[in-house]
């Protein structure tokens, strides 16, 4: 028995008799008896799954994560989902690999699902573009900023960069280092690696340090693996560093792992600094040095964000806000050290 069979028995049409088993308005009384009827004659029962796809086709917010080893996104995911489904929304998680194309992600997802929102959890900017808007739903770049991108129904939430990893090349330079490598993602294809390449080389030029990208930059994806491999690429091309500096806390411990595999210890031999504040950081020996994400407040600032834009477009307006949180860095071996962070929010309206 169907939805369909029902119709055909009852003489109404399949949309009035799942407007009666939905208990929707615009069904007389009588009408819905009769349906009810003819279900309990033979003992008829909704299909539940194609009941919850639908529910998460007209309730949900989809959050597309690129790459699946990013300890950073799964801090920030939990609660995230939290919010959504709090709020009354349907939080369905589309893994991609970290160098896929999440727009053309986004694409397929609103012709399968219709969402009322999309959430980007690390994305490329170079991937977005003015025909996002034809999408016609709030979107929003999370750990990614979308002020230069000027797409009208596209909002973000990310930190400072730029300035984190300033600060983290002037620490390793007041602790004696003068040969620091760095290990990140691509910037072609990270625009947080392209940005914090940059804090690290301004704060190389300022300071006096020298810097061949060949030798002392050595390319990894946010992952273990990588960035052991990434380490190992570093003491063959640039065996007199003294410290290494990260761009996420997954890369800096598996060049710690290298390190050791090597004979080589840190701090004494090497000094390893991270970015992120992952937990998992301050379980490793020594203590991970890091620059701290405050994973809440992202979760937090982004989902209020999207949310509002999808319940109120009419109120929603561009506008830009410098939030604080905390960036953290910690020693490896027990002093703990708190500077002021930014935390970016770029707000957008809806089409």
């Amino acid at each position: 028995m169907t939805i369909k069979d029902i119709a055909r028995e009852s003489g109404y049409a399949v949309g009035t008799v799942s407007r009666a088993l939905n208990n929707a308005p615009g069904v007389s009384a009588e009408t819905r008896q009769k349906i009810l009827e003819i279900v309990n004659r033979h003992n008829y029962e909704p299909n539940a799954n194609a009941k919850h796809l639908k529910q998460q086709a007209n309730d949900g917010i989809a959050l597309i994560v690129k790459g699946t080893q990013n300890m950073l996104f799964a801090g920030i995911l939990e609660p995230l989902q939290q919010i959504i489904e709090e709020s009354g929304y349907v939080a369905t998680v589309y893994y991609i690999d970290e160098e896929a194309n999440e727009v053309a992600q986004a694409r397929r997802i609103c012709t399968e699902r219709k969402p009322h929102g999309i959430l980007f959890l690390g994305s490329n900017p170079e991937y977005f573009t003015p025909e996002l808007e034809a999408l016609g739903i709030p979107c929003l770049l999370l750990t990614n900023s979308a002020a230069s991108l000027r797409i009208r129904n596209l909002s973000s939430v990310s930190v400072d960069d730029m300035a984190a990893s300033d600060t983290m090349i002037e620490y390793l330079y007041k602790k004696g280092h003068r040969r620091i490598g760095i290990i990140g993602g691509k910037p072609n294809l990270s625009r947080p690696s392209l940005a914090r390449l940059a804090g690290c080389q301004g704060a190389m030029l300022r300071l006096g340090l020298p810097f061949d990208m060949e030798k002392q930059y050595a390319y990894a994806r946010f992952s273990l693996s990588s960035g052991y491999e990434a380490m190992e690429y570093l003491l063959k091309h640039s065996p007199d560093i003294t410290a290494v500096f990260a761009m996420s806390d997954l890369m800096a411990l598996g060049a710690i792992r290298a390190l050791r595999d090597h004979g080589l210890c840190v701090p004494q031999d090497i000094s390893v600094t991270g970015f992120d504040g992952i937990a998992l950081g301050q379980y490793s020996v020594p203590r991970l040095t890091t620059i701290r994400q405050n994973m809440g407040q992202l979760a937090q600032r982004s989902a209020r964000i999207l949310l509002h834009n999808i319940q109120k477009p009419g109120n929603a307006r561009a506008r830009d806000r410098l939030l604080r949180s905390d960036r953290r860095r910690k020693r490896a071996r027990t002093v703990n050290e708190r500077h002021p962070g930014c935390l970016l929010s770029k707000e957008r309206g809806v089409l």
